[in-house]
Formats: structure tokens, sequence, C-alpha cells
């Protein structure tokens, strides 16, 4: 058996953070939760744990799904061998109004799947509209 080219693994480590990235901005939870491994951890860097789980995954982003003008933006991304690490702008509701806010994500791969995530957030700016 030939073993995978380079590209081949790295589409390997690359397809469920872009999938997981396509559904979120379509806001399919289903979707979304296909690219999480079952005891996949979701951290706010470096290392306070947010969801343990893809049931707690999932209930997190449940939540989230339902803020009408929820949107990610990727700026950049870096693949360096099981890690992927994407640069986003991240347009979310909040309760004072629209925003954006930038995210660092890192996540860790295998087998196909999300098994770790760390996320770094910026400072959220509000939309200028709703500033008025």
């Amino acid at each position: 058996m030939t073993p995978p080219n380079a590209g081949d693994a790295e589409a390997l480590v690359v397809g469920p953070v872009a999938r997981q990235l396509e559904a979120y901005n379509a806001r399919d939870i289903d979707a979304f939760m296909r690219c999480w491994h079952e005891d996949c951890l979701y951290y706010a860097f470096p290392n306070e744990i947010l969801a343990a789980g893809a049931d707690d995954i999932r209930a997190r982003h449940i939540e989230r799904f339902r803020e009408p003008d929820l949107h990610g933006r990727l700026l950049s991304r870096i693949v360096l061998g099981n890690l992927v690490i994407d640069h986003e702008t991240v347009t979310r509701n909040y309760p004072q109004g629209r925003g954006e806010v930038d995210v660092v994500c890192l996540y860790e791969v295998e087998n196909g799947l999300i098994c770790k995530a760390w996320f770094k957030l910026g400072q959220p700016r509000m939309a200028e509209d709703e500033k008025a």
C-alpha cells in the first residue's frame, strides 16, 4: 500500500476544521458535531476547560447558533502536523448589540476528528450602528 502524500495527510487534518467552520456559519449543529470526537476537550486558552465531551460542546453551540448575526470569517490558516491554527474574525450578538471579536483557534486533529481545541479571544468591538 502506498502511504498518503503530504497533501493527503494535510487534507485529513484540515478537513474537519474547515467543515466545522462551514457548519458553524450555517448554524447546522449536526454537521458541526460530526467534526468533533466524542471525548473532545474545548478550552479557553491556555487551559480553562469550557466543554468536556461532545454533549457539552453541542449544548454550548446550540445556544450560540441562536445568534442571528453569527459568522466566523477565516483570515488565515496554518497547518503543522496534526495541528490547525486559524485566525478568524467572528461576528456575534452580545447583550449590548452586534459586534466582532478576533479569535485565534488551535485545533488538534486525530483520526479525522477534532479532539482538542483552544480559543484565544481579543476584545469585542461593537458595530458602529450599535454605538449610536
